[in-house]
């Protein structure tokens, strides 16, 4: 990067707000997922002027321009692909307003999710959208990813929870689009940049929709010693028209590792487990428990519990949240997918991974929103064996090909990124990806913003490569 901007950047900013040299570079070389990529200057501004201004000093040097939040993506969003400035949002943390009348509130994109609901949690409201990672990852990554997590199930991802926006457009102009109301006439704008993965502008402030405690809540704990028997379970559970706050699955392996991390209760001896949530009013969800573990007994559940308090429920839900943190005690590294199947095709679907496992000589944890097909298989690697890596790569692509071909999506929640933007194909026409270029090209024309994420590389928009594994990963031998 040319020195001259490095100037202009802490002339502007202070030097107490850009980082350039090699060691703090390197801090800003991954994220969440496997891949890599090193930018030339991290910049942490306070305000929209600010994120307006850099952007237009970028613009002058023709520099690439990323957004980033924690940094617990999983898909490479926040990673600098080639190169340029690193905006990162951690100074702009401030929670600007609570309007607890009208369910909203406006906060800045840094705010950490869980400390939204922390902070309406006296006034008997939340925040819905509840990433595993939500007590670290913020706000602006949820709306740049559209995040979900256990209990969107009932409640949907994070573009139901936003109704406006103030962004900063790839020129440095700032816009609101929407606000506090609920519904507005014309184009879906907060729709179409929810999710867009800082491809078409930077988010700088955003107005949340804030949900009332519900009066009673369930949580359930259903055992089962197969996997058959699991994911019948949830397909019996779809097609009574039950739907939970939440369902998640854990299969043995990841269970046991869960518990000797968190000792959540979680019996080792199974072959998986159910974690079933429901929330309403009383009567209701008594209700909807009940039925609930019918269902499961049906299907040869051999015991379901219900917490009997608070801090059993926490406990079970620590159990869940914190799944990835404890497959770190077992693997040097592990590759989490994100694949979206139909429910009812569960029970195949978990058989193909397992013959993926077999195939590729891997270790495969499966641990998701069974309630809504939302996989996140977790592939257990050793970073410094090349040709290990190669095989997860494989086996990572075969089990997001499964998903494609049962009917399923590409991602429910980690987004595209860089991981999987060659394998847009498998789902879009060439006339799809031609129109998503379009809308790109309408905001972003020089292409700066967040280059080489979401759409294919390829020099034809319907070409498929994935390589056996990521140019942008340097694996130490």
């Amino acid at each position: 990067m040319q020195p001259q901007l490095i100037r202009e950047l802490t002339a502007l900013l202070g030097p107490q707000a850009v980082l350039s040299s090699p060691e703090d570079l390197m801090l800003y070389e991954y994220d969440g997922s496997v891949e890599l990529g090193s930018p030339r200057c991290i910049v942490f501004p306070t305000s929209a002027r600010d994120v307006s201004a850099i952007v237009r000093l970028a613009n002058r040097y023709e520099s690439p321009i990323v957004g980033r939040g924690a940094g617990t993506g999983l898909s490479g969003g926040a990673i600098a692909r080639n190169g340029g400035i690193v905006i990162a949002f951690s100074r702009m943390n401030r929670i600007l307003e609570i309007d607890a009348a009208n369910l909203r509130a406006v906060v800045q994109p840094g705010v950490v999710n869980l400390d939204l609901s922390r902070a309406v949690e006296h006034l008997g409201l939340y925040f819905a959208p509840d990433p595993s990672s939500q007590k670290s990852c913020t706000i602006g990554g949820n709306v740049s990813e559209n995040s979900g997590g256990p209990h969107t199930l009932a409640y949907g991802v994070t573009v139901n929870h936003v109704t406006g926006l103030e962004l900063v457009l790839p020129d440095g102009e700032i816009v609101r689009i929407g606000g506090k109301s609920i519904e507005s006439s014309g184009y879906d704008l907060c729709g179409l940049f929810v999710g867009s993965e800082g491809t078409l502008a930077l988010v700088t402030e955003i107005t949340v929709r804030l949900m009332r405690k519900p009066e009673a809540v369930k949580t359930l704990l259903a055992v089962y010693d197969t996997l058959d028997d699991t994911t019948e379970s949830v397909v019996e559970i779809t097609v009574r028209a039950i739907t939970p706050a939440a369902c998640e699955m854990l299969d043995g392996f990841t269970l046991r590792a869960v518990e000797d991390y968190v000792h959540a209760g979680f019996p080792k001896d199974c072959a998986a487990v159910l974690l079933i949530e429901v929330e309403g009013l009383t009567e209701a969800v008594e209700a909807q428990a009940a039925e609930i573990t019918e269902v499961c007994r049906q299907h040869r559940a051999r015991e379901v519990r219900v917490a009997r308090n608070n801090e059993e429920r926490n406990l079970l839900w620590r159990g869940r949240k914190e799944a990835f943190g404890a497959m770190g005690r077992i693997s040097p590294m592990y590759y989490v997918q994100d694949g979206v199947i139909p429910r009812t095709r569960l029970p195949e679907t978990l058989r193909r991974i397992e013959e993926i496992s077999r195939k590729y000589d891997l270790q495969i944890g499966n641990i998701f929103h069974a309630g809504d097909g939302n996989l996140h298989p977790l592939i257990l690697f050793d970073e410094r064996n090349r040709e290990q890596f190669a095989r997860v790569v494989k086996a990572g692509g075969e089990i997001m090909r499964h998903c494609v071909e049962v009917g399923g999506a590409l991602t429910g929640e980690h987004g595209i990124g860089m991981e999987k933007n060659e394998l847009m194909p498998l789902i879009f026409t060439p006339d799809d990806l031609a129109l998503m270029e379009r809308v790109r090209a309408a905001f972003n024309p020089a292409g700066r913003l967040n280059p080489g994420k979401v759409l294919p590389m390829g020099k034809a928009c319907g070409e498929i490569r994935v390589p056996p594994t990521p140019a942008s990963v340097t694996i130490p031998t």
